[in-house]
Formats: C-alpha cells, sequence, structure tokens
C-alpha cells in the first residue's frame, strides 16, 4: 500500500486538528476525539462496557429533570483543541441545534461519564477529567470493573475556586445520589 493510498488526515497539520476538523474530515472512524489536537481511535468495547452504558443510560433517562437529556457517545466541545466523547452526558436541552448536530458545548453539560477500559485508563482517569474540569463541567462518574465485572461507579464535584474535580464517594452495589439530581441505581 502506498502512502497515497492513506487517508489525509493520517497526517496532521502541524498545529494540531481543531474541534470542526471533527466534523470536515471524511472517512473518520466512528467515536473518534479530539485531545490536544490528536486525533484519538476507539478500540472496540466489551461486555461490560456495553452493559454498563445500558444500564446508566437506562436509570438517568428515568430521573434526569425536565430540560436536560442524556446523551450516548457524542462529543463534547472543550475548547478549539479538545472535543472527547463522553460515554455518557447530561446535556441542557437548550444546547440542542436540531438534529444534525454533532456535539455539546461543555457549558451545556451537566454530567461527563466515562467507562474505563483497559486501553482508555489513563484517558478516562487522567486526562478527560482534568479537562472536563478546566472546561467547568460541574460532575464526573467514572466507572471501573471489579473482579466480578460489576460496575463500581467513583462520583466527583466540581470545585469552582479550583477547577479541579473532588471526590464524592465510591458506589460498589447502589448508587444513590442527591447531587447533581436525585438517582438511585442498582449496580448489582
Amino acid at each position: 500500500m502506498t502512502i497515497e493510498s492513506y487517508p489525509d488526515w493520517l497526517r496532521p497539520p502541524a498545529e494540531g486538528y481543531t474541534a470542526e476538523d471533527l466534523d470536515r474530515l471524511p472517512d473518520l472512524p466512528p467515536h473518534t476525539e479530539l485531545l490536544d489536537g490528536s486525533l484519538i481511535f476507539v478500540s472496540p468495547q466489551t461486555r461490560f462496557h456495553m452493559r454498563t452504558l445500558r444500564r446508566l443510560e437506562r436509570a438517568l433517562e428515568a430521573a434526569v429533570p425536565e430540560g436536560w437529556e442524556v446523551c450516548r457517545e457524542m462529543t463534547v466541545r472543550l475548547d478549539r483543541r479538545n472535543r472527547p466523547e463522553p460515554d455518557l452526558a447530561v446535556v441542557d436541552e437548550r444546547g440542542d441545534t436540531g438534529p444534525r448536530q454533532t456535539f455539546s458545548v461543555a457549558g451545556d453539560v451537566l454530567l461527563a461519564i466515562e467507562v474505563v477500559s483497559e486501553e482508555s485508563q489513563e484517558r478516562d482517569r487522567q486526562v478527560k477529567p482534568r479537562k472536563y474540569a478546566a472546561a467547568g463541567i460541574r460532575h464526573f462518574w467514572r466507572v471501573e470493573g471489579d473482579d466480578e465485572g460489576r460496575p463500581i461507579v467513583h462520583t466527583y464535584e466540581l470545585d469552582p475556586a479550583t477547577m479541579s474535580y473532588g471526590l464524592t464517594g465510591i458506589h460498589h452495589k447502589q448508587l444513590k445520589l442527591d447531587r447533581p439530581f436525585p438517582v438511585d441505581i442498582d449496580l448489582t
């Protein structure tokens, strides 16, 4: 295979890609993210990942207050060079720009959730939470799997003075919270 047969986007511009480029680059793989101007490609997901997302999505859809929506695997524009794709996000419906919308802006996101995969550990534990906090996303949940394949949910809230997350709980069997809105999820 010659270099000419590869897509042009495999050779990034010297200054890196921008958030707008994700909508313009042809034939990107599904769920491509942008972190620090670099394209990030997601590996195939595990059964744990799929089941956990489904459980959380259903529970959140039943719990979110009026005026908020649960979005699955849709990017969030944090700034010009960062457009990650949380596994789930709770977003303000007023940010809906129509059926062709490809991302939410950080100011419309109340909660971002990442389900950690083996290949995404560093991004989901360190990189993304730091970027979500810096962008002002008020709540973040990180979901890990235990040895039996059950979800453990780590919940965080933004400290506006430091623009960093503080841990508010680690939930093993039951996720029962009042903030950012009342939710009660059986994790078993």
